[in-house]
């Protein structure tokens, strides 16, 4: 099933069950949003989460794309990456989270042909405030799906105060022995799909208060269902990977480590370049130029006279078609090189000053203050160079 595939089965799912489909919005917030980036698809409808009505009325369902520098030393893994999109469903305060589930069941096994045997729950199993989620207990159970109680990993939270609740988070087994063991203590059972029951706001003394109505919030990251359906080991080789994957390895010879980074983080940037950001050293400008130097950092590794110029325009296209963005090529490409020389230029500045007799011996925090206030040397570069 591709990508495509899957994002038309599950829109078209909860549309047939009276969800309307809202637009994914860019990776930017609104203005005067504190957050840098939208991190989840529920960033945009916080406001409506907390009682304003929607346009388009209460049950939603949408495609967002998202980042998250959160996961950034992640990347590279099997199942993270820095920008994504993510499959979610909203109801403001209509159907409960029973309702949820057992659609988000049917949809997993009758629409994307999941084995039920392959499946396991988890669900919140109450502390001094909440009790036990029994009404999401009581849907596995009837289903046969095996369910592990948990606390702090079944609260959900959207920070230190707000929208809150206990979920329910759908597994799937990806080990190549029948399912055994539990969430928690395996590895091998892969989280698809988040079922949130926001209820409750949290205030600034860590107490809940009831929000003015009873939502719920589902979100399941696109690549990683896409690499779980597909039958293939990481997110990196479903196919909104294939162009990268075919192409990248013909121009540069990496390991298989250092070809996820680059690829993510050359996708990822391309995309925030999209959606209108470009390189600086504060907010969303520094995530693109510290993904760039990520990126830069890697292939230079082994071979500085790597460019990023020499990039195909095929992997450019794939990118703003699969991200609906329209995108001028030539344009990301500049911003691209500009980057690149920008950053060539300061690793040789950082050589010269830290062949200086001052620094050739340990560097403590004064002299790291100062390489950044004085020469503006990045403490992460600093320490990358004297590995050199």
């Amino acid at each position: 099933m591709s990508t495509e595939r899957i994002i038309r089965t599950f829109v078209e799912y909860f549309e047939e069950r009276g969800h309307r489909r809202t637009t994914g919005s860019t990776l930017l917030p609104p203005s005067g949003d504190p957050v840098l980036f939208t991190t989840s698809g529920m960033h945009p409808l916080t406001p409506y989460l907390e009682g304003r009505p929607h346009p388009l009325g209460r049950r939603l369902v949408n495609v967002q794309r998202c980042l998250r520098t959160t996961d950034l030393e992640e990347v590279g893994d099997l199942t993270h990456l820095t920008v994504f999109e993510m499959l979610g469903t909203w109801s403001l305060g209509d159907y409960e989270g029973p309702q949820s589930l057992e659609w988000g069941y049917e949809l997993l096994t009758e629409g994307f042909g999941v084995d039920p045997k392959l499946l396991h729950a988890t669900v919140f199993g109450g502390d001094g405030q909440i009790g036990v989620d029994t009404p999401s207990l009581e849907v596995w159970r009837k289903h046969g799906v095996p369910v592990e109680l948990a606390v702090e990993d079944n609260w959900w939270n959207s920070g230190p105060t707000g929208p809150c609740g206990p979920d329910s988070e759908i597994f799937l087994w990806t080990g190549d022995t029948p399912p055994h063991s539990t969430p928690t203590r395996d590895d091998r059972w892969v989280e698809v799909w988040n079922h949130v029951m926001m209820r409750h706001r949290r205030l600034d003394d860590g107490s809940l208060v009831p929000l003015p109505q009873r939502n719920i919030d589902t979100g399941m990251g696109l690549e990683r269902l896409a690499s779980l359906l597909q039958g293939r080991t990481s997110v990196f080789e479903c196919d909104v990977f294939a162009p990268w994957r075919r192409l990248v390895p013909g121009l540069w010879a990496l390991d298989e480590a250092s070809l996820r980074l680059v690829c993510d983080h050359l996708r990822s940037a391309m995309v925030v370049i999209g959606d209108g950001v470009r390189p600086s050293n504060t907010g969303r400008g520094y995530v693109l130029r510290r993904l760039v130097r990520r990126v830069l950092t890697t292939l230079w590794r082994d071979d500085n006279s790597r460019e990023l110029g020499s990039l195909p325009d095929e992997l450019f296209r794939h990118t703003a078609d699969h991200f609906r963005q329209e995108t001028d090529v030539e344009g990301v490409r500049d911003v691209l090189r500009e980057e690149e020389q920008r950053f060539r230029r300061l690793l040789e500045r950082g050589r010269q000053v830290l062949a200086r007799p001052r620094f050739r011996g340990p560097l403590d925090e004064e002299d790291l203050h100062y390489l950044h206030d004085t020469h503006g040397l990045p403490r992460d570069l600093v320490l990358s160079l004297r590995e050199e």
